[in-house]
């Protein structure tokens, strides 16, 4: 899957994105940062983070910064976490074990796929003092579910996150392009035991549960004490009804542009949503960071936590275990660095009168 490619300087987030393409294949690479439809979504997700300035306070003692916070209780070195994507085997050999090792060095929070290239054995065995959450996609299969949660439960994971925004595949024409065929050509090694695994090395993929509401949400609640965290979250109505359910968070999330097009940046639909929950659960936001001022932003609009996706597989392609954990500590730096130039020293002073949104 790999192809040489120059050695560059790597300063940012985008320095990556650049040396990952040079060594990723086409399809691969294609894979990774494909959107939906047209991809509006996908790049409106950067573009709307652009559109948003900072108004600095200056005379403050910022010689000491704590970027530290918690999730769920949990502290973390900054308000940064990798989202859950799949197929990590894609961008380096052992997959998500190099993620969670660079997470655990790093000291954030790694949302694992349910469409791991790895199992959760595996990833806790190679960083068993990792923070991690697992991602669920339901499956139709309701024993199957409940075997997943049970296993990731029962191995230390602190949360489960539900993806939302799937009941069907969004259509990526790449994908579609290059005859990307996961159902056959990939190992799903999240969904079988370690001694299902020795039986039936090859498992494909149970479909996703398209009926699965929020009615459903209930019965999770009832096989699991973990908090519940619903990803890909829009609009307030959505917001409110999780309150009502009584989840503990919610990810305000649009898939990287991967599943519906022409819906609302992540960082555009985050206002609505704080507003609606009320102080009432933890909101997060992935898609689109991409600097330390990115997740000021964020932060001062009300999320507790960013996400991210692409950005930790291009640290994945270029570096393996090292690429991952150099991404996370640019953007830490990045981030202490925009919190001393914006006057804050500590994560509780970032507050909404940091932002200046556009005149109309």
């Amino acid at each position: 899957m790999l192809k040489s490619g120059s050695e560059m300087s790597l300063v940012c987030l985008t320095d990556f994105e650049a040396h990952a393409r040079e060594r990723l294949s086409k399809s691969t690479w294609d894979y990774i940062e494909g959107g939906a439809g047209e991809g509006f979504t996908r790049d409106d997700n950067i573009a709307a983070f652009k559109k948003i300035r900072l108004r600095p306070r200056y005379l403050k003692d910022v010689s000491q910064v704590d970027t530290r916070t918690t999730i769920q209780g949990e502290e973390i070195s900054a308000p940064i976490g990798i989202s859950p994507t799949g197929f990590h085997c894609l961008a380096w050999p052992d997959g998500e074990m190099s993620t969670a090792r660079a997470a655990q060095a790093a000291r954030v929070c790694y949302i694992t796929s349910t469409y791991s290239s790895c199992t959760l054995e595996d990833i806790v065995a190679t960083a068993p003092r990792g923070f991690r959450w697992f991602q669920l996609y339901v499956q139709s299969d309701r024993q199957l579910n409940q075997k997943l949660i049970q296993r990731a439960e029962s191995l230390g994971f602190r949360a489960l996150v539900v993806t939302v925004d799937v009941p069907k595949v969004g259509k990526r024409r790449h994908d579609v392009r290059n005859q990307m065929n996961f159902k056959t050509n990939l190992l799903l090694k999240d969904l079988q035991s370690p001694k299902e695994r020795n039986s039936m090395p090859y498992l494909q993929m149970s479909p996703i549960d398209s009926s699965f509401c929020w009615n459903d949400l209930s019965w999770l609640q009832s096989i699991t004490q973990l908090p519940i965290i619903l990803k890909g979250i829009l609009t307030k109505e959505d917001a409110a009804l999780a309150v009502k359910h009584k989840v503990q968070g919610i990810i305000v999330s649009n898939h990287g542009g991967r599943q519906l097009d022409d819906v609302p940046a992540s960082i555009d639909a985050l206002t609505e949503v704080v507003a609606a929950v009320r102080g009432k659960l933890e909101v997060y936001l992935d898609g689109g960071v991409r600097t330390g001022n990115d997740v000021l932003k964020a932060l001062a609009l009300g999320a507790k936590c960013v996400f991210l996706g692409r950005p930790v597989l291009w640290g994945l392609a270029s570096k393996g275990e090292h690429g991952v954990e150099e991404v996370l500590n640019i953007l830490k730096d990045e981030f202490h660095t925009s919190m001393a130039l914006t006057g804050c020293r500590s994560v509780p002073e970032i507050s909404r009168d940091l932002i200046q949104f556009p005149r109309l």
